[in-house]
This record gives C-alpha cells, sequence and structure tokens, in this order.
C-alpha cells in the first residue's frame, strides 16, 4: 500500500514542478516581449538600428541609477530545476564574469553601456554617425530627385526672403515722410533707421538659434508672424515713440528669414543642386527691392491718399505703403503652412519615422510630376546620430502659468547660448570667425555706400537748386493778392502793406530784415520757409501752418492766429526729388539682375570662394570710379555699377555660410553672421552718412580698404563645393 502510494505522490509532486516550470517559462517569454517592446519604443530614436546588442545579455542585464544590474532569477522553481535555466545555462557557483567598480557584475567582452562611458567618448561616436547619416542623407536626397516640391519650397521661402529686402528698403522710404508727418525734431532724426536694423540684428541671433533648437519651419512661421503683425500695426500709430517700438519689433520679427531661410531650403538640395539654386533664392531679395520701390514712387508722393479724422489722427499715404509692404509677410505666412518641416532637422532630433514621412512626401511629389507615380521609394532605414542626455532643469507642477512662461523663455536662451558656444569649438572656430569678418566687411561697405549715394545725390540736388534761388531786395508791395506758389526765393529788407495771401504755397522761401503791416494769410502752406529778423503788425493768420518755429528772430506784435493747422504738414505734389530718390533705388536695385543671373549660373562651375573673394574686390576697385562721379547721371551709374558686381559676394556668401555649419549648429551660426551683417550696416549708417557733404576722400577709401580686406580672408575659408551636407 505504501509503495503505489509513494508513487503516486511522486508523480503528483513531479507535474506540479513541471506545470510551475512551463508556466515561469511562459511567463518569462511573455515579459521578455513587453520589454523589448517598450525599450524599442524609448529609445527607437537610434537603439532599432542597432544590431550589436546581443538578445541573452538583454535579458540578464538592465541599467538603473547610472550602473548595470543583473536580472534576479525567479522564485519558485523545484528542487530538479533549481540553479538551472535552459537558455542562459547558468548554475549555482558558476563563475558570472568580473566584479565591477562598487560591485556591479558585467559579462566579459559585453559592449559597454552608454551611460558608463565618457561624454568624449559618446561625442566622438555622435560624430562618427553624423558623418555617416550625411553620405547617407545625400543619397536619400539624390533619389528622391529635384522637382515640383523644391520649385514649391522655393517659391514659398522666397517670399520671405522678399520680405526681408521690403523691411529694408521701406526704412528708407518711410523715413523723411514718418519725421515729418509725426513732428519729429532734428536731435530724433534718424533714430528709425538705427533702431530697425538693431531690431534685426538681435532677431538673426535669437531666431537662428532657435531653430535649431525647435525647427525651422515652426520658426520661420513665428518670426514671420511677428514680422507681419507689428508691420501692419505701424501704419496705424500716431506717436513718434510707439512707432518706433513697433518697427523694432518688426525689424526683431524679420531678422530670423535669411538664416532660416538658407539653412531650410539647402537641407532640401542634393549636392550637384545646392549652390545653384541657393543662388536663384537670393533674387527674391532683389524683387523684394524692386517691389518697395515701386510701391514707394507708386504710393507716397500721392497725398490725396490720406484721410484724417479730426486733428489728432492722420492716415497719409506713407502709411498706406507700410500697409502694402507688408502684403508679401502674409502671404509668405500663409503659404508656410502647407510646408514640412526640414527633414535633416528631424534625423538630427532623432525622429526618424517623421524624417522618412517628409522624405516619402518629396518624393511621392517629385515622381507624380514627372509623370511616375508608379516608383516605390526604397529608403527603408535611416542612420541617426546617437542621442546625447543633456541636464535638464525641470520646473515645478505648482508654478503660476507667468513662472512656467518665463522659466520656458530662459531654457530656450540657455540652449542658444550653448549652441552658440559649440560654434566656437574646433574646428568650427576658424570658420565662424572667419565667416564673421567677411559678412561685417561686406556689409559695412555696402549699406555705407548705399546710404551715401543717395545722400550724395540729394546734395548735389540741393546745391544745383540753392544755385537756381532768386534774390528780391529793398522792394516795396501793397494792396496786393498772392495766390499763387513763391518757390525757391529770398525776400530781403521788404515791405508787405494791406497784402493778402489766400491758397497759396511757400516752399524754400525765405524772408529776411522785412515788415508785413496789416497783411492777411488765409489756407497758406509753408515748406522749408521761414521768418529771420522781421517784423509782423497788426496781421491776422486763419488755416495756416505759420507757427512760432516759423519765426526766428522775429517780432509778432498784435497779430491774430485763428485754426491753425496743428501738427506737421506733409505734402509731394510736384515733389521732384521724392520721385527721383525713389527712380534711383528701383534702377540700383535692378542692376543686381545681370550679377544675380550669372552667379547663378557659374557657382558650382568657377566655385563658391572665387566668386566670394573676386566680387568684393572688384567692388571694392570699383568705388575708385566714385572720384569721377562730378554729376547726378555719373553717380548714378557708379551706383548701379557697384551693386552689379556685390551681388555674387552675397550670394556666395550666403551659400558658403549655410554649407560650413553642421546641422546641429546651422541656424546658430548663420543667424550669428546676420547679426554681425545688421551691426555693420548700423555703424555704416552712421559714419558714412555723418561725412556726405565733407569730403570725398573718406568713404571711397574707407569702403574700398574694407572691402578688399574682406574678399582676401573670404578666398581663405574652406571650399564647399564638393561636401555634403554635414
Amino acid at each position: 500500500m505504501e509503495d503505489p502510494y509513494r508513487e503516486r505522490t511522486s508523480l503528483a509532486r513531479g507535474a506540479r514542478d513541471i506545470a510551475k516550470e512551463a508556466k515561469r517559462h511562459a511567463a518569462k517569454k511573455v515579459n521578455k516581449v513587453v520589454d523589448r517592446a517598450s525599450d524599442e519604443y524609448a529609445g527607437r530614436s537610434y537603439s532599432r538600428f542597432e544590431n550589436d546588442v546581443d538578445d541573452d545579455d538583454e535579458e540578464r542585464y538592465y541599467y538603473q541609477d547610472g550602473q548595470v544590474q543583473q536580472r534576479e532569477e525567479d522564485e519558485g522553481s523545484s528542487d530538479a530545476t533549481e540553479g538551472h535555466d535552459d537558455e542562459d545555462e547558468i548554475y549555482e557557483g558558476e563563475y558570472q564574469g568580473v566584479p565591477a567598480e562598487g560591485g556591479v557584475q558585467m559579462a566579459v567582452g559585453r559592449p559597454v553601456a552608454d551611460g558608463l562611458k565618457d561624454r568624449k567618448e559618446l561625442e566622438k561616436e555622435r560624430e562618427a554617425e553624423e558623418e555617416e547619416l550625411a553620405q547617407q542623407y545625400e543619397l536619400i536626397i539624390q533619389e528622391c530627385g529635384h522637382g515640383r516640391f523644391q520649385w514649391q519650397l522655393f517659391l514659398v521661402l522666397g517670399l520671405a526672403l522678399m520680405s526681408d529686402g521690403v523691411e529694408v528698403f521701406v526704412v528708407g522710404f518711410v523715413l523723411p515722410s514718418a519725421e515729418t508727418d509725426m513732428c519729429v525734431p532734428n536731435s530724433g532724426a534718424g533714430w528709425l533707421g538705427s533702431i530697425v536694423y538693431l531690431g534685426m540684428m538681435v532677431g538673426a541671433f535669437f531666431w537662428g538659434g532657435l531653430s535649431d533648437k525647435v525647427g525651422r519651419r515652426q520658426c520661420l512661421l513665428v518670426c514671420m508672424s511677428v514680422n507681419g503683425f507689428f508691420a501692419f500695426l505701424s501704419s496705424f500709430v500716431q506717436g513718434y515713440s510707439t512707432f518706433l517700438f513697433c518697427r523694432m519689433l518688426s525689424g526683431f520679427g524679420i531678422g530670423g528669414a535669411v538664416p532660416i531661410v538658407f539653412s531650410y531650403f539647402a537641407e532640401f538640395l542634393a549636392r550637384e543642386k545646392r549652390g545653384e539654386h541657393l543662388s536663384w533664392l537670393c533674387m527674391f531679395w532683389m524683387i523684394g527691392g524692386i517691389y518697395a520701390s515701386a510701391m514707394a514712387w507708386a504710393i507716397i508722393p500721392h497725398y490725396g491718399w490720406s484721410f484724417s479724422m479730426g486733428s489728432a489722427y492722420q492716415f497719409h499715404s506713407w502709411r498706406v505703403f507700410v500697409v502694402v509692404c507688408a502684403l508679401p509677410c502674409v502671404c509668405a505666412v500663409v503659404a508656410l503652412t502647407f510646408m514640412p518641416e526640414s527633414p535633416r532637422y528631424f534625423l538630427e532630433m532623432g525622429k526618424h519615422d517623421e524624417a522618412w514621412m517628409v522624405l516619402k512626401q518629396i518624393h511621392d511629389t517629385n515622381m507624380r510630376a514627372r509623370g511616375e507615380p508608379e516608383k516605390v521609394f526604397t529608403v527603408n532605414r535611416i542612420k541617426i546620430p546617437k542621442q546625447l542626455d543633456e541636464l535638464v532643469e525641470m520646473q515645478s507642477e505648482s508654478a503660476n502659468p507667468a513662472a512656467k512662461v518665463l522659466f520656458r523663455i530662459r531654457s530656450e536662451l540657455r540652449g542658444i547660448w550653448m549652441t552658440f558656444l559649440r560654434c566656437w569649438d574646433y574646428p568650427v572656430k576658424d570658420n565662424t570667425v572667419k565667416l564673421a569678418i567677411v559678412w561685417f566687411s561686406l556689409s559695412f561697405g555696402y549699406y555705407g555706400l548705399s546710404v551715401w549715394f543717395p545722400d550724395v545725390i540729394k546734395h548735389l540736388q540741393a546745391d544745383e537748386y540753392a544755385s537756381r534761388v532768386k534774390i528780391h531786395s529793398n522792394e516795396r508791395i501793397e494792396d496786393f493778392t498772392f495766390n499763387f506758389t513763391l518757390e525757391n526765393q529770398v525776400h530781403s529788407n521788404g515791405l508787405f502793406i494791406n497784402d493778402r495771401f489766400v491758397n497759396m504755397k511757400f516752399k524754400s522761401v525765405t524772408f529776411k530784415d522785412s515788415t508785413f503791416q496789416n497783411c492777411y494769410f488765409e489756407d497758406v502752406t509753408s515748406l522749408g520757409s521761414f521768418f529771420k529778423n522781421c517784423t509782423i503788425l497788426d496781421t491776422f493768420f486763419y488755416n495756416t501752418d505759420i507757427d512760432d518755429s516759423k519765426f526766428i528772430d522775429s517780432s509778432v506784435i498784435n497779430s491774430t492766429f485763428a485754426h491753425n493747422k496743428t501738427g506737421c504738414q506733409i505734402t509731394f505734389d510736384d515733389d521732384y526729388s521724392a520721385y527721383w530718390v525713389y527712380f534711383i533705388n528701383f534702377l540700383g536695385t535692378l542692376a543686381v539682375l545681370p550679377g544675380n543671373i550669372v552667379s547663378a549660373l557659374l557657382m558650382d562651375k568657377v566655385g563658391r570662394l572665387s566668386m566670394l573673394g573676386g566680387s568684393m574686390v572688384l567692388s571694392g576697385i570699383s568705388c575708385f570710379f566714385l572720384w569721377f562721379g562730378t554729376s547726378e547721371s555719373m553717380m548714378i551709374a557708379m551706383l548701379c555699377l557697384y551693386n552689379g558686381l556685390s551681388i555674387s559676394a552675397w550670394n556666395s556668401l550666403d551659400v558658403v555660410t549655410a554649407e560650413l555649419y553642421p546641422t546641429d549648429r546651422r541656424g546658430t551660426g548663420f543667424g550669428f553672421c546676420n547679426a554681425m551683417c545688421k551691426l555693420a550696416a548700423v555703424l555704416g549708417n552712421l559714419i558714412f552718412g555723418s561725412l556726405v557733404g565733407i569730403t570725398k576722400a573718406i568713404p571711397i577709401l574707407l569702403a574700398s580698404v574694407v572691402l578688399v580686406c574682406g574678399g582676401l580672408v573670404g578666398l581663405r575659408l574652406p571650399d564647399t563645393r564638393a561636401n555634403v551636407l554635414m
């Protein structure tokens, strides 16, 4: 009886052990699948492409608290199976590895986890992976082809670049009208030009750096929206300080256009297409200048294009011009919403799936346009660089919304600054220094002479105008009615008795040592006219703009002023100089068209550096021809020659800057260089503007030396024509 009972007991115990072992193995396999799926999801940015990790090693070890830990075996095994694992073949007491520091055991011959590697070691691995990605990405872009998608993006980004060109020209065209309309004294004149360039300088650095953190498309959308909103708002504000503030923020927004547009478009182009098509894109800056010049010529001089709401609110024609100039920016924002993010940026951030979808979209769009919709996108996996962990400061969830916003801004600014510091690491440091010098020198010469040329022409016009002044002395006029325009005249020692000045204009008229007795002024507009050391007796002024500012060392006795026109009165009726300035800028901008075409066609054949250095040196030499500019026509010819020669340098510099910086620093580096460009523009405006009418020698020599030196530095940059985009 006892033996059968014992046999049945052994069988039951064995069955229980077998069931228990089977259950353990089943649970182990399920956990293994779940762990593998979660690991793939958490690290899918790069783990799916790393095949050197052994499954058994993953099962045996895991990473926790910065150290490698060994998994504990499941409990509940029978005596017969204790210490034995069919898969791992590990027994109790078996040698399982060399103990690591701190008691952590690691399998001999196994790969070291990333958490145990040195930071520099990880960065070297990332650099190697980035080089591999650059080569693979070039092949993928070539497979996607160049077609409809790139041309659509070309037009959209062209509108954004056109907005930057418009913003630069708006400053010069609006400056005289805005300062006159808002009664800006001479001490405040000129601030508009400087404040806009300062806003663009800060904006270029900020938006360029931010595009490396949050993406090209998103940053470009935000900065263009900021520009459009404040440009539109500036057309309605009445105070000069508020107007300056709006234009500064408008410049801050548009400052990000150039660095982001070229970085964005370069990442969609194959190597053999990049130089040519980036140069074609530069043409939109010229189109923006032509658009601004044409709109200024068509709108600003038409004083009738205005309305007023009482004497407090005036909306003159120059404000209409500001609104019209905001239209390209609005169109760019709308069109950008239909464009995808840069796939190269996605890969840099470890977003493989998003990048693959964009690349497939490019491929399918181009293949459909070619009539080959059946052609399949063959790329399955793309190598992405290792994502290095960064120290991130955490914000408390209980903080108020304002504190969270400030914390986010501070974090982004810190990220931008850290990326900027990496632009000064070897080997990028040398390129950053050279590019900054070239950008500064080219911008200093270009913007400085751009201000100096029109002012010199105005100075020549003023000299010619002054040479035709009519002088009337010792005249006596009684009981006469003036109802016509008096222009460019000087009346000295005159006597006006019982005269009527009705519905007329004084334009550049000066009365010296004259007497007005029992005279009547009604509906009189004065422009550049003054009463110097005059005596006004028993005179009535009705609805005129003649106020205390018009009387210089004059005596006003027993005279009445009724319904005086408030504010500063501007008019462009028969204003030849206004039309002439817009026409000069139009010709100067149009003169860059041949240079644009030549640079685009020869960029990949001649080379970026030859175009850059040769164009800057030739521009510097052309400045010496200014010695012979003694007339308006000669100066205009010199302006067109200079602009036509310098445009190739601008195009080459844009291409070289986009190609020299790696993807993770491209926006930041380009933004810094463009910020140096705007700083040079401010200094050029101040220095060259102060020399107008004083001497020709200093501006000519200064511009020539700066341009030639910058061109020689540009020749020392690395040639990027045969390089893939890093």
